[in-house]
């Protein structure tokens, strides 16, 4: 059924004649009885009768006209759910505990009046594709890792320099530190099972261990961060890194330390990714928020791996 054309009926009705529903429609009186006649048509009933006076509906007619204004209104509905600005921002956080999330929730309360859909991918090319795609608005990730260049249409900025802190239990050698060093760090064990292979997180820790000759272990089953924490808090010998906004809570028998690490502190790379084209007017907010609170990228005394693009 031409849309056009029930919106031309609808119209028709509303003005009592022909003449007058052109002239509110912008079109010609012979456009506007060509599209009634071919409604009528597609209906196979007569939708009105013309009197001295201008048109009537039919019995048809006013049968028909209700589901006509129906058709119009799911219309209007469809537009808006996909017009500009009206739909939510569609934003990838990774996980519910780590900074990007807490940079969301910061900018859900600095605009409320913002619609917000958080989801969490986990791969960083399908995050660029759901991005090229529109199926999301923007992402957050450390780019670009090795082998893993941005698309032309896809623009990154740095957004936070989050720095690692090491986490042991009560009876680790280092649990009573202030502080400790990278070089501090040699010869004990940091155990990280959640490292997946071709994340550009693995990238970020390959370059760390590399640079100063850490040892991180990824053995084992990750059976989430709960079980690392019961691990560590039980392991004398075992610590593990975790950045300092991942938000975790344990029991307080566990006597876990979050110990600074100095001399560089290891930074992880935060960048915000959307598509070049994307017209949202809330990813513009919400790129003007994260540019206004940004902290200073590049601190003296941090480390970042060589392929984190500096914008």
């Amino acid at each position: 059924m031409d849309l056009e054309a029930v919106r031309t009926f609808a119209a028709v009705v509303e003005a009592g004649q022909f003449q007058k529903a052109a002239a509110d429609l912008a079109i010609t009186q012979q456009a506007v009885s060509k599209r009634v006649a071919t409604l009528e048509r597609d209906l196979g009933a007569r939708l009105f009768t013309r009197t001295p006076r201008g048109a009537e509906l039919t019995i048809d007619g006013q049968a028909f006209l209700p589901h006509a204004r129906e058709l119009l209104r799911a219309a209007e509905r469809a537009v808006a759910s996909v017009g500009t600005g009206r739909r939510p921002l569609r934003v990838d956080v990774i996980a519910s505990r780590v900074a990007p999330s807490g940079l969301m929730r910061d900018f859900h309360r600095a605009h409320p009046e913002v619609d917000l859909d958080v989801v969490m991918l986990f791969d960083v090319e399908a995050a660029v594709g759901a991005i090229r795609s529109g199926a999301i608005d923007a992402s957050f990730r450390a780019v670009a890792a090795p082998g893993r260049s941005l698309p032309e249409d896809i623009e990154s900025v740095r957004v936070l320099d989050e720095p690692l802190q090491l986490l042991t239990g009560p009876a680790h050698a280092l649990a009573g530190a202030r502080s400790v060093t990278v070089a501090q760090l040699a010869g004990h064990r940091i155990w990280m099972p959640g490292i997946a292979p071709g994340t550009e997180w693995a990238a970020y820790y390959d370059d760390l261990v590399a640079e100063f000759g850490l040892g991180i272990e990824v053995t084992g089953p990750n059976f989430g961060s709960d079980a690392l924490l019961d691990t560590v808090a039980d392991t004398p010998a075992l610590a593990t890194f975790m950045s300092e906004h991942t938000r975790v809570v344990w029991p307080a028998g566990h006597g876990l330390r979050r110990i600074p690490v100095t001399d560089p502190t290891p930074v992880y790379p935060h960048s915000l990714l959307w598509h070049r084209d994307n017209p949202h007017p809330a990813l513009a907010a919400l790129r003007a928020h994260l540019a206004a609170t940004r902290p200073a990228l590049d601190a003296p005394g941090t480390w970042r791996p060589g392929w984190v693009l500096p914008r």
